[in-house]
């Protein structure tokens, strides 16, 4: 496939996870209350879609190994886009719980199937400088969907937002279906066999390597997961302002990731993949202690949360392509699983954060700003501790 082709799927294919997640937030209060239903039960839609998502993965990684990426591409797509339907037309707070769910476990094929595309073609270090152009296109695509879920949801209702989804979703499927060519080099025919994926599975997360970008991918995701999951609630019901206004604070956070993932590749092109995490990690928690200084001090408003926000988002915008890249770059032959691996690791702590959310939102801001500023300081040491000295044995190996 040509370069920008491959780019462009990649975009699209990582893309599917923020208009799956965010484009929906600003309406979820407006969701909650026309259903009737309890913050908690709200959470749930985005939880145990993000539970499903990573489960999901250990199913989709090795299957992907066995069979190749197009055909996991076209089933999961297909259910995605089905799902998405069901959705947008659900009666009752369970029953989109219970579609949510199924369109969570059906996106783990295309997130998956992207992370282990870019490890079939590229080297760990090229592949950072290509999954941060992939997540280019997915940071533009998070820029978009916050602010038009509000629109829409102003405009016409919720389920206008979450028809959105189905769109996205059969766009995808026909990208893959007309022009996307297998990318496996090799099929693994004992990939699916019980004793060889369990000994996929534990050599996987022996590595030392992939502990310490896959801790890194889980903490700098369980910052923002934080800020997706109660962003709507605090702009909205504590802050009072609207869904179009929450959509554009949303959007600033996004576009700011978006000029992280620009900034990633300058950086890599000056300094190794280490060094690069080191200096992501500082901003990272500048942002999150910002914010957390400042909501002790009393400033609660949004302009006090966002710009520091902004800062810890601009060093995810670096992180999550390094993290993603390096923690599959050991395993050529089980990318999938690999893949699978880290990013269920990533949903499991986005699952516990969203049930914690559920019970502790307590009508003020602290929950979200004293999560975020926790995760940033899990990002610093695992960036500053296990990643610099990972990067320090492989480079006297070298």
């Amino acid at each position: 496939m040509p370069h920008g082709l491959t780019v462009l799927i990649l975009s699209m294919l990582l893309g599917l996870q923020p208009v799956t997640t965010d484009l929906y937030l600003p309406a979820l209060p407006a969701l909650t209350e026309g259903f009737g239903a309890s913050m908690a039960q709200a959470q749930l839609t985005l939880t145990a879609l993000l539970l499903a998502f990573g489960l999901s993965q250990l199913i989709w990684g090795p299957l992907s190994d066995r069979f190749g990426r197009r055909p996991i591409l076209l089933v999961g797509l297909s259910a995605y886009v089905l799902a998405s339907i069901g959705s947008t037309m659900a009666a009752t707070m369970d029953t989109l719980i219970v579609w949510r769910t199924i369109q969570g476990a059906a996106m783990g094929a295309a997130v998956m199937c992207a992370r282990a595309i870019v490890r079939d073609l590229y080297t760990p270090l090229q592949g950072a400088r290509i999954m941060s152009k992939g997540l280019s296109g997915l940071g533009l695509t998070a820029c978009i969907s916050p602010p038009l879920g509000g629109l829409l949801a102003n405009l016409f209702s919720w389920r206008a937002s979450l028809l959105v989804l189905t769109v996205f979703g059969a766009a995808s499927l026909a990208l893959i279906a007309l022009r996307f060519r297998e990318t496996l080099p090799q099929k693994n025919l004992q990939a699916l066999q019980p004793v060889s994926l369990l000994r996929t599975w534990l050599t996987i997360l022996r590595n030392p390597t992939f502990i310490a970008y896959a801790m890194l991918s889980m903490a700098s995701y369980g910052g923002l997961f934080t800020f997706l999951a109660s962003s709507s609630f605090v702009f909205i019901k504590v802050l009072g302002l609207s869904t179009t206004d929450c959509g554009l604070l949303i959007f600033s956070g996004a576009f700011t990731y978006l000029l992280g993932t620009f900034l990633c590749r300058r950086l890599l092109a000056r300094f190794d993949v280490r060094r690069t995490v080191a200096i992501a990690a500082v901003l990272s928690l500048s942002g999150g202690t910002l914010m957390g200084v400042l909501a002790m001090a009393g400033w609660h408003s949004s302009w006090a949360i966002m710009p520091a926000f902004c800062l810890f988002m601009l060093g995810h915008g670096i992180l999550q392509p390094c993290s993603h890249s390096a923690a599959v770059g050991p395993f050529p032959q089980s990318a999938g699983a690999a893949s699978a691996l880290n990013g269920f690791l990533m949903m499991l702590v986005a699952f516990l954060i969203g049930n914690w959310l559920g019970t502790h939102m307590d009508g003020t801001i602290f929950p979200l700003v004293y999560g975020i500023w926790f995760w940033s300081a899990m990002v610093a040491l695992v960036a500053w501790t296990l990643v610099q000295r990972q990067g320090r044995r492989s480079e006297s190996r070298a």
